[in-house]
This record gives structure tokens, sequence and C-alpha cells, in this order.
């Protein structure tokens, strides 16, 4: 576009020159037309004519040339004009599109973020509501008790357990687990939390070691009433299990007071977290599965040798059924050979030639074969 501007801004150049040049000419020709006689006079401006024809010719060929690069300045300037906005329409085209997509994502992710928001204030709430329930002592035993009949419940079947089983002493536990013996395993799901929580929230080094020595006390104390109250030699197993409804608290217990754990070891009290207490269901299911193995392995083994008679029986059967399938095929072959004899003596009866003419005049007379017994076998 630069590049026509200038051959244009040329051309006009070009022009004013030439229109000066003639203007010169034609002031040159009267001051001579005034000096010279007549005769020059017409001979000069014939001349003048003729540069004038000359000059009003490239005049006009200078102006369609300009007309010429004006019009191809003009499509020129149309089709990057064009160009220009089809550029510009599919920039804006696809700008929208992505400003609609990333619209639509941020959308989405709002929407995450309000339902990721809506649930964590539900979560709050329900850990202010736990926090309640585990402030109160009654309603913390409560929430022991049913986190641990859920984890009974969801792991044996119904008469293999007991709630509140009222034993010899008058005691009643939280739970009673029936063993293939009989003898019930006791789990006691009171926990005394009092102490734990003093001890996490104690902030200086006097009040951790109270809070510690509160802890030692409340759990010696308390494995002493769950091995003074549950086991009960002849009644009872040998252990008893003590419930722990946190898996942090449990670790807690192991990691700072392991001797409170290894005193209810002696007193033959185990202290089980919730995944604990699942793994000991476990054991306690194959233990009855087990048991009922080895009450029912005599009947399998009676079943077993009868199984194995009806077994004998049907070998037995199958081997006369195979006898009986021989001998009919057998019988049947020798029908077949006997079937094919009598066709080849029909044939040789067909093929006998009478002589002495057309129709006989009496009946021929027949001798007949000697009949032969037939073998065995034909």
């Amino acid at each position: 576009m630069t590049d026509n501007l200038l051959t244009l801004a040329g051309a006009a150049a070009i022009i004013l020159a030439a229109l000066a040049a003639l203007a010169a000419l034609t002031v040159v020709a009267v001051r001579a037309l005034r000096r010279r006689d007549r005769q020059s006079a017409d001979q000069q401006m014939i001349e003048l004519a003729r540069l004038q024809a000359e000059t009003t010719v490239r005049i006009e060929g200078m102006r369609d040339m300009l007309a010429g690069r004006q019009s191809e300045l003009h499509r020129a300037v149309n089709e990057r004009l064009d160009s220009v906005s089809h550029h510009l329409n599919q920039s804006m085209t696809t700008t929208r599109q992505h400003t609609v997509e990333s619209l639509q994502k941020l959308n989405e992710r709002l929407a995450v973020i309000d339902t990721a928001q809506k649930n964590i204030t539900d979560l709050a709430s329900q850990v202010t509501s736990l926090q309640g329930v585990l402030a109160n002592k009654q309603s913390r035993g409560a929430f022991g008790q049913g986190r641990m009949e859920l984890i009974v419940q969801d792991g044996l079947p119904k008469g293999c357990y007991q709630f509140q089983l009222t034993l010899s002493n008058k005691s009643r536990p939280d739970c009673a687990i029936f063993l293939p013996d009989q003898r019930p395993l006791v789990i006691d799901a009171k926990f005394p939390l009092e102490a734990i929580t003093a001890f996490r929230e104690a902030k200086s080094d006097d009040e951790r070691k109270l809070a510690a020595s509160r802890v030692r006390q409340d759990l010696a104390r308390h494995v002493g009433d769950i091995a003074d109250k549950y086991l009960i030699p002849g009644e009872t197993q040998d252990l008893a299990l003590m419930f722990v409804p946190s898996e942090s608290v449990y670790a807690e217990l192991h990691d700072g007071f392991d001797d409170i754990v290894q005193k209810a070891y002696r007193s033959k009290v185990v202290i089980v977290s919730p995944s604990l207490l699942m793994l000991a269901i476990h054991v306690v299911q194959q233990i009855q599965r087990d048991a009922r193995m080895r009450e029912a392995a005599d009947k399998i083994h009676a079943e077993v040798g009868h199984l194995m008679d009806d077994i004998e029986r049907l070998h037995e059967r199958v081997l006369n059924l195979q006898k009986h399938f021989g001998q009919a095929n057998d019988d049947v072959r020798q029908i077949l050979i006997s079937a094919e004899k009598v066709e080849k003596r029909a044939a040789r009866i067909k093929e006998v030639e009478f002589d002495g003419g057309d129709t006989p005049t009496a009946d021929p007379v027949v001798i007949p074969a000697p009949l032969r017994r037939l073998q065995a076998g034909e």
C-alpha cells in the first residue's frame, strides 16, 4: 500500500512538471511572436501546437495510469480490509468460544467448591455434635457401646453373641460372644476418656505429669474392675476385651502408657481398638466355623461312604448295560448276515430259465433242493 501511494505521488509530480513546462513554452512562444515576424511566428505556433498535442497525449496517458493505479489501490485496500475483517471475526468467535468454555468450567468449579464448603460445614457441625457427645460421660458410653455393637453385629450371626448378658455374679458386661465351649468372651465398651482429654490439653510439664498420673490411675482401676467382674473361672473365657472407640487414643496409650497396657495383659484384659476388634471378630468366626466342621466331620464321613457305595453300584450297572448292548449288536450282525444270504438265493432262483417254448404245456416238475440247516452265525 505504501508503494502505491509513492507511485501516485511521483505521477502527480510529473504532471505538475509537464504543466509548468507547457506554461514556460507558451510564454517563450509569445515573446518569440513579438520579436520575430509573422512567418517564424506561424512555424513556432505549429511547433507549439505539436508540443501541446504531445503533452496532452502524455497527460491523458498519465491520467489513465493514475486511474488504473487508483483502482488497483482501491481493490488492494478492499481486499486487505476484507482479510482483516475475516481474521478479526474468526478471532472474536474463537475468543468468545474460549470465554464461554472458561465460564462454564468456572461455574462447574464454583459448584464443586460450594458442595465442598457445604460438606465442610456439615462435617464441622458433626464434629461439634460429636464433641458434645464425648463431653458427656453417659453419651460417650452410649457412643462406644453403639460402635462396638455395630462391629459385632456386622461380623457375627445372631445367636453367637448377646448384649447385656447377666453373669452368675449379677454383673452385666456390654457384650458376650459365645465360643464353641459355650463360655462367653466378655467385651467392655466403657473407657475413661476424661484423663486422656486432660493429658492432651495439658500445657505445662506439671499439668502433663498430673494428667499422666490420672490416666494411669483411671486405667488401672478400670482394668481391675473388668478383671474382677467379668473373669469368672469356669464360666467365662480367660481373657476379656476392653474396647477403645478411637484409633488415636489407642495409639496414644501404646506410645505413652505402655506400662498400663502390659499390666492389663498380665491381668488378662486386652485393650482393643475398632480395627483390632474387627480382627478378633474374624478370628472368632474362624473358630466357630472350625468347630462346626469338626461337629459335622462324622456325618460327612458317613455320607462319603454312602456315596462311594452308590458309585460302585452305578459302575456295576453300567458294565451290565454295556454287556447287553454288546449282545444286541452281535444279534443284529448275525441277522444281517442271514438276510444277505437269503437275497443271494432269491437272485439265483430268479435267474433260472426254462427250455421248450414260450408257454409250457404242462406244469414243470420242480425237484426240491435239499434244505441245509443253518449253522450258528449264519
